[in-house]
């Protein structure tokens, strides 16, 4: 015992003549702690989601030490420094003995004898700290000094509580908040004595082995008295030292704006909302998997500010950003065709559009559009073809409006993604076989919104958007009362639908070929809102209707958005004015229909069937059919159709197969055929030639 306090003594007397330091203050030591992950808050101040920024080590917020359990506290204090409450930074005991060993020859580096503060001492000073070599008497004696300044300056539960969040406890993990949370999934509270235990033995032996860790923290459990046995601390230990660390991979949004440079970034979107976006489409989702659809992705945007309010960009289970992803718009771009032609003069909403089979020639050959429900309806008026989705309709709306002026026209609007020329989309582009992204989309039916001022969208807030018109505020406000129309919409959608909301509201679907993505695009008075489901391999859903696929998800956030100040009607502009419109023939029901003031009309007549020339309007020329080799044979037809041909004939290759003025179901046979409508004479008055090709099976 004498030797020991000679050599306490010494080491006293050297620390005494050290050059202190200067020592932090536990402010300026917790004010210079750096959490490795950024926060993105919601507009609110909620945090959405965290971010890694620092590759190197995973630590959490500074936990003070009223939030860290007791038990905690008794284990490190057991394990680590059994007379920290005693002594003033400096264990002359422990001291004393690890250096007497060093005198011995029992050791070459001083690794006993290190209380709390000391050990604070050096994560606070990387040159006090443990180095390559060991630890050295002398490195021993710096932190004597330094410990004896930071006793003098800070209390007990200050230097415990800087100790407990600057230690490495496993691996990456630095600090108690991303020790307890990355072992055990828990906050430092609600540690228990058996995770306590386990906590506390990996600060002395970090990469021990599981079954090394679970050997001490029992043996530290017992010298604690405490009520966690053996085995279940075994089992804890096995757990958490087990335990997948793999941070959530942060969202899509969240990478784009978490810049790495500032640990919290305020974002415009709304904690409540997103969370119920995400549910919905997670629920719907699911309720399609039976469909073979997987994916999804939604979007809704300020109306008057341009701010993002929600952007769920996948269900959780993928990386891929499905609101910036492109993807085959389907029919979600002709009411920006419809507004260019009632915008320029050329259509009313009550003007009348053939809806009957039609052949373009191309140069790629022969472009023949049909409709989604593949049926015809001879004439159908601007309203109608626009809210139910008129394919033939369309397509003639752009022969009229111009290919090229459509084309700039979406790029006008910010539809970034069609960066090849008019011709290369060509007359399909009516129908959208362009790329569009889910966000780009949204915000150009944000335009519609705003009475055809166009902005841009924000997703952390600023001043104020800057906005220019760009489309004529009377075409729009007619475009948008036909997308609100649930009684036009009801011929291809009937009258209960998704699509219907209990307040005022304008949405339009749109599928793509082959069924591979489902739209659902639509705004009211304060809000656009965009949905897309689909797959984002590519893959085909299996029978996906309009308002079977996005609609429903977009109907539960309009919902969500309106649930206590329902959306209001705008009211009409300048320069509108509404009249009611009866048709010749009486194609559709009289109506009070909204005209650009100079376009409006009281009837609207139509060439009488007998009055048009007769013409054959299916198969158009030079057609190529191909056989399916999958359907039985007697099940394959092909309807012959015809416009003014009730004196008329059919005659195929030369054979007659009854009056003109009747569709004809015919069997195809592999072939060059020729189909004519002659009249009593014989005489050929309208005549088409196409080829049909495979075998019946």
């Amino acid at each position: 015992m004498k030797r020991l306090a000679l050599c306490a003594a010494l080491l006293l007397a050297f620390a005494a003549q050290a050059v202190q330091a200067e020592v932090p203050t536990p402010a300026q030591v917790k004010a210079a702690w750096r959490s490795s992950e950024a926060r993105l808050l919601d507009r609110h101040g909620e945090v959405l989601q965290s971010v890694r920024i620092d590759p190197t080590a995973r630590r959490g917020d500074w936990v003070a030490l009223a939030d860290i359990s007791p038990a905690l506290g008794r284990a490190v204090l057991q394990a680590e420094d059994q007379r920290f409450m005693e002594h003033g930074g400096i264990d002359l005991k422990a001291v004393g003995m690890a250096a007497w060993n060093l005198l011995l020859g029992q050791g070459t580096s001083v690794r006993g004898g290190s209380t709390i503060t000391m050990q604070l001492a050096g994560r606070l000073d990387p040159l006090l700290g443990p180095r390559k070599g060991g630890r050295t008497l002398g490195r021993k004696w710096d932190q004597i000094a330094a410990a004896r300044e930071l006793e003098a300056g800070w209390t007990k539960q200050q230097i415990l509580e800087a100790y407990l969040n600057l230690v490495y406890y496993r691996g990456e993990l630095q600090g108690i908040g991303a020790a307890a949370q990355g072992l055990f999934g828990k906050a430092p509270s609600g540690l228990d004595a058996g995770e306590s235990a386990i906590l506390a033995v990996l600060l002395r032996g970090p990469t021990a082995s599981e079954q090394a860790v679970a050997r001490r923290a029992c043996a530290l459990a017992r010298e604690l008295r405490s009520t966690s046995d053996c085995a279940a601390i075994e089992w804890q230990a096995g757990v958490a030292l087990n335990r997948s660390r793999a941070a959530q991979a942060p969202d899509p949004l969240a990478r784009r704006l978490v810049d790495g440079k500032r640990q919290e970034v305020h974002s415009t979107l709304d904690a409540g909302l997103q969370r119920f976006a995400a549910q919905a489409l997670h629920r719907h989702l699911a309720a399609l998997a039976g469909r073979n659809v997987g994916d999804g992705a939604l979007v809704v945007i300020d109306n008057a500010s341009g701010e993002v309010l929600a952007y769920v960009a996948n269900d959780g289970a993928s990386q891929v950003d499905g609101v910036a992803a492109l993807r085959q718009a389907g029919s979600t771009l002709k009411p920006f065709l419809y507004e260019l032609a009632i915008e320029r003069g050329q259509l009313t909403a009550a003007s009348l559009l053939e809806d009957s089979p039609v052949g373009i020639p191309t140069v790629s050959g022969l472009y023949v559009p049909q409709n989604y429900d593949h049926q015809y309806r001879d004439l159908a008026s601007v309203r109608t073809s626009l809210a139910g989705s008129l394919n033939i309709p369309a397509v003639r709306t752009l022969m009229l409006a111009g290919l090229d002026r459509f084309h700039a026209r979406l790029g006008a609007l910010g539809i970034s993604s069609l960066d090849q020329d008019a011709d290369f989309y060509g007359w399909s582009l009516a129908l959208g076989s362009a790329d569009v992204s889910l966000l780009e989309l949204a915000n150009a039916y944000r335009t519609l919104a705003n009475g055809g001022e166009q902005g841009s969208v924000s997703f952390v807030p600023r001043a104020r958007e800057a906005r220019r018109k760009l489309l004529d505020p009377r075409a729009v406000f007619i475009v948008a009362d036909i997308l609100s129309d649930r009684a036009a919409r009801s011929t291809t959608f009937g009258l209960r639908n998704e699509l219907a909301t209990g307040f005022w509201s304008a949405v339009k679907t749109g599928t793509s070929k082959d069924m591979r993505d489902n739209w659902c695009v639509g705004f009211s008075n304060r809000y656009t809102v965009g949905v897309w489901v689909g797959n984002f391999d590519g893959r085909s859903m299996w029978d996906v209707s309009g308002v079977s696929g996005a609609a429903p998800v977009w109907r539960d956030v309009m919902d969500y958005l309106h649930r206590e100040v329902p959306s209001r009607a705008p009211a009409a502009p300048a320069g509108v004015v509404q009249r009611t419109v009866a048709f010749d023939p009486v194609v559709e029901p009289a109506r009070a229909e909204w005209f650009v003031r100079g376009s409006e009309t009281a009837r609207v007549q139509a060439l009488a069937p007998s009055s048009r020339a007769p013409r054959i309007l299916y198969p158009a020329e030079r057609s190529l059919i191909a056989l399916d080799p999958d359907i039985p044979g007697a099940l394959q037809r092909m309807d012959f159709r015809a416009q003014a041909a009730q004196d008329l004939r059919w005659r195929l290759d030369g054979a007659d197969l009854g009056p003109g003025g009747q569709d004809v179901a015919w069997t195809p046979q592999a072939g060059e055929h020729e189909l004519a409508l002659v009249d009593g004479g014989g005489r050929s008055v309208a005549a088409v030639r196409f080829e049909v090709r495979g075998a019946l099976p």
